[in-house]
């Protein structure tokens, strides 16, 4: 009786053995991958390498005066979307928060990509924003009038225009396609 459950109990760690072995066998993902399955890109191409994180940005923001620009590939998260194309984005940048526009209105990102990672590629700067952009900024955000009409001072902002981007890839992105125009 011994050899028989002695057997068994061996029989059962073989089978459990190559079990493991198989899943070993696996063929690795390497970062390269990765980050093609990861992403979904818009706009012109660009490499992912030196990119700063937001925080970051916000930092170089407090340095700037308006007028100045810096080149800079940054990730962050998208915290607004235009609703009505998707023809800008707002990014948390430190304590404060970047309206980031897309050059040339030559790409969009999706509208329902709020809550996404996003890699940018283009320059940072600050301006100052006349209130009529600023009302129509909150108008494709969805504020109320109340809210429109509130706006009555022109302001400093930290802008971003992006060349190319990249975004966390999710199911059915909501993606409007830009204009081509005819030059």
């Amino acid at each position: 009786m011994k050899q028989f459950i002695i057997g068994v109990f061996a029989f059962f760690l073989l089978i459990g053995c190559k079990e493991q072995k198989q899943e070993e066998e696996m063929p690795a993902i390497n970062d390269e991958q990765v980050q093609e399955m990861a992403f979904m890109d818009y706009g012109a191409e660009f490499s992912n390498n030196d990119v700063i994180d937001a925080m970051e940005l916000g930092a170089m923001y407090k340095t700037m005066k308006v007028g100045d620009t810096t080149a800079v590939k940054v990730k962050g998260i998208i915290a607004e979307v235009c609703v009505n194309k998707g023809c800008w984005i707002k990014m948390p940048v430190g304590d404060a928060s970047a309206t980031v526009k897309f050059k040339d209105y030559g790409f969009f990102l999706p509208k329902n990509g709020q809550g996404k990672e996003v890699i940018l590629n283009g320059k940072a700067f600050k301006n100052i924003t006349p209130v009529e952009e600023l009302r129509h900024y909150a108008e494709d955000a969805g504020k109320s009038k109340e809210e429109v009409a509130a706006i009555t001072e022109e302001e400093v902002t930290l802008s971003f225009v992006a060349d190319g981007a990249l975004v966390e890839k999710f199911d059915n992105p909501d993606v409007e396609e830009a204009a081509k125009t005819e030059e």
